[in-house]
């Protein structure tokens, strides 16, 4: 993939892989468990997934990994995993018939009668995973991509004159 092995993308990127699958199983740990939503928010996927991005667009130049396309390499890879975490919390949630932190009103917009894509209502629904999956995956890693970009533009190591 751009030049490198998955495996390298992987290998380069397993901490913050990990941090994302640690944070959504105890954000929904928490939800499930009872936790207020209140309290439950301040452990987000979304600011990990964010903190990733950012972190990649320094070290791909600091650390030789590569430049633009590696990092947007880097930002699909965690947009898939985190989305795909998200989709099978969702998945949990309509198979249990328990609302999780990934399925209530406030984390799910079309509850309040916002959604242009004509989901249900209810957060328990295949479509919204689906959307997850499809959606998520790929706006995430652009958006990533794109922040990244800019602190890779900034920090990159520049060549002696």
């Amino acid at each position: 993939m751009f030049g490198k092995p998955l495996s390298e993308y992987v290998a380069f990127q397993r901490p913050v892989l990990i941090l994302i699958g640690v944070v959504w199983l105890l954000r929904l740990g928490l939800s499930m468990a009872g936790v207020p939503p209140s309290g439950a928010k301040f452990v987000s996927v979304t600011g990990v997934v964010l903190l990733g991005a950012l972190y990649y667009g320094w070290a791909v130049g600091q650390k030789g990994f590569g430049s633009f396309k590696q990092l947007y390499g880097l930002n699909l890879i965690q947009g898939i995993a985190s989305q795909t975490l998200v989709a099978l919390a969702i998945v949990l949630a309509i198979v249990t018939g328990q609302d999780n932190i990934y399925t209530i009103p406030e984390f799910y917009p079309p509850s309040a009668g916002n959604d242009p894509m004509g989901l249900p209502p209810d957060g328990k629904n295949f479509g919204h995973a689906i959307a997850h999956l499809i959606v998520g995956a790929v706006l995430v890693p652009i958006v990533g991509w794109l922040l990244g970009s800019v602190v890779h533009l900034v920090t990159r190591k520049k060549a002696p004159l």
